[in-house]
């Protein structure tokens, strides 16, 4: 039976990114979600021109709506947050359910290839943290593993002892699983993780397709949280995550439009 989920992220009116590309996934996958838009985004950021419309006054006035309504979900997954304001509300909500047995699924997206994306801070980073010590699973990029951890950002890569002592201070912070994506470990790009449940470390390598779509990131917490809810090993569910997006890459590879995004419900088999 599908789980109900909560996704506190962005939504786009035009792209298939944050809650426009995970809601088809999760559906399709058999599980009933919710959201609880954190901005409305005119178009994907790819384009150079947008409008954001920060929906934080909604945000805390839904909240307390559903606190007295009663409303209950199985899971919670965050994604970009716009304030700092924000960034406390979710924590607060996410620390309050997740006491109640919410599975807390935490993208800090903040960043990549060493850098915050326009218009963040060092402020953003402190928020993040805050949340990612809420995450029973955590899942960020390298960049956003190194800003939340405070550690050095390597543009040469990790070692794969350097790549677990990143994971272990990541899971001292929740005492959660965490997935570092977008890693270069040994000189190959990677998905480096630590399974708390197991207490098992893993490493798996993948070839880097030279197209990028928008909203792969998405899409890989998407289905990897779409697995785990439906029972899969965590390892197993990394390994499915990793595979869908790579075969979706490849299906909508010729996009005259790739700053849209990836045509996800066209696209939805690859996940069977």
């Amino acid at each position: 039976m599908g789980k109900q989920i909560l996704l506190v992220n962005d939504l786009p009116g035009y792209g298939k990114v944050a809650l426009a590309a995970m809601m088809p996934v999760l559906a399709h996958m058999g599980h009933i979600t919710y959201n609880l838009p954190t901005a409305l985004v005119s178009n994907t950021l790819d384009y150079g021109k947008f409008e954001i419309q920060d929906t934080t006054h909604f945000m805390r006035n839904t909240l307390k709506v559903w606190q007295e309504l009663g409303f209950t979900f199985d899971a919670i997954s965050t994604g970009f947050i716009v304030s700092h304001e924000q960034a406390d509300l979710i924590s607060s909500y996410c620390c309050e359910k997740r006491k109640t047995g919410t599975k807390i699924f935490v993208d800090p997206i903040m960043g990549d290839e060493g850098h915050l994306y326009n218009g963040l801070t060092e402020d953003t980073v402190k928020e993040m943290r805050e949340l990612a010590r809420n995450a029973d699973y955590m899942v960020p990029n390298y960049t956003e593993a190194a800003l939340i951890a405070g550690a050095a950002y390597k543009a040469e890569g990790l070692t794969w002892e350097e790549a677990k002592a990143l994971l272990n201070k990541l899971h001292a912070m929740s005492q959660g699983s965490v997935i570092i994506t977008s890693a270069k470990v040994d000189g190959e790009d990677a998905v480096a993780g630590y399974d708390a449940a197991r207490d098992e470390y893993f490493l798996r390598t993948f070839t880097m397709v030279p197209i990028r779509f928008p909203g792969t990131g998405d899409i890989f917490s998407s289905i990897f949280m779409g697995e785990i809810l439906n029972g899969e090993l965590l390892i197993r569910s990394v390994e499915k995550a990793m595979g869908a997006v790579k075969l979706l890459i490849m299906k909508n590879k010729d996009s005259q439009d790739t700053f849209k995004g990836i045509a996800i419900e066209n696209s939805l088999e690859v996940l069977d």
